[in-house]
């Protein structure tokens, strides 16, 4: 089992860091386009700080969220708010996030997410963690794939490949860094395996749909179309 109060630690320091990129947005920054197709770097940070109240909900066993829609409807929402009203929004409910995932509790416990995605407890801080530092590179501020801490790199990297191991759209394939770390993915379409070689940021990169692979070198076949999150 992961340690979740380092987990947590990590989180309060991703959010600072984030906290401290949107502080110097004004109104037109805010409303400029982020690395997400459709989405304003105020849709962003509206859905960071939703998340952080939908993890809250996971937490105490209450619904992620009321409904797709709902969730929809409220990014929207608060996408469109103040500066001031975003940071604060992004402050507080972070806060509130770490408050609750602080309370004495069995983390050992089986949660319920999304769609009815499970998932255990201990590993809430982590997904907490990836949704700021993904979504941080997201807002185009200078901040990349390449600032993230290498532990948060290799974790997700674990994460995304074990998400898609199996996958029937996905030929099987093996991700190696120069370093030799080595992930394993995919496996559940026909085909001759692929070898990807590449960073661990670059590899992130391709399995989180944040690029387009063009930083890989591929053997034995095409760069695998990876299904979106």
């Amino acid at each position: 089992m992961i340690d979740h109060a380092h987990d947590l630690e990590a989180v309060r320091e991703a959010t600072d860091r984030l906290l401290e990129a949107a502080g110097g947005l004004d109104g037109s920054a805010l409303e400029a386009p982020s690395r997400l197709p459709g989405w304003s770097r105020g849709h962003v940070l509206a859905h960071v700080s939703r998340n952080a109240d939908a993890l809250v909900n996971v937490l105490r066993g209450r619904p992620m969220y009321a409904n797709s829609e709902t969730r929809d409807a409220e990014i929207e929402r608060d996408a469109t708010r103040s500066p001031a009203a975003q940071l604060a929004d992004l402050r507080e409910s972070g806060d509130a996030f770490l408050a609750a995932a602080a309370e004495p509790a069995d983390w050992s416990r089986t949660v319920t997410l999304r769609n009815g995605v499970t998932d255990q407890a201990w590993r809430v801080p982590f997904r907490r963690w990836a949704e700021v530092g993904l979504h941080h590179v997201d807002l185009g501020l200078g901040y990349g794939l390449e600032d993230l801490p290498e532990e948060f790199v290799v974790r997700e990297n674990d994460f995304l490949a074990e998400r898609f191991a199996g996958h029937p759209g996905v030929v099987a394939t093996t991700a190696v860094t120069g370093d030799g770390r080595i992930w394993t993915t995919g496996g559940g379409a026909e085909g001759a395996p692929v070898t990807v070689r590449g960073t661990a940021a670059e590899i992130l990169g391709w399995l989180c749909g944040r690029r387009d692979g063009s930083g890989l070198t591929v053997e034995g076949g095409a760069l695998p179309a990876l299904p979106p999150l």
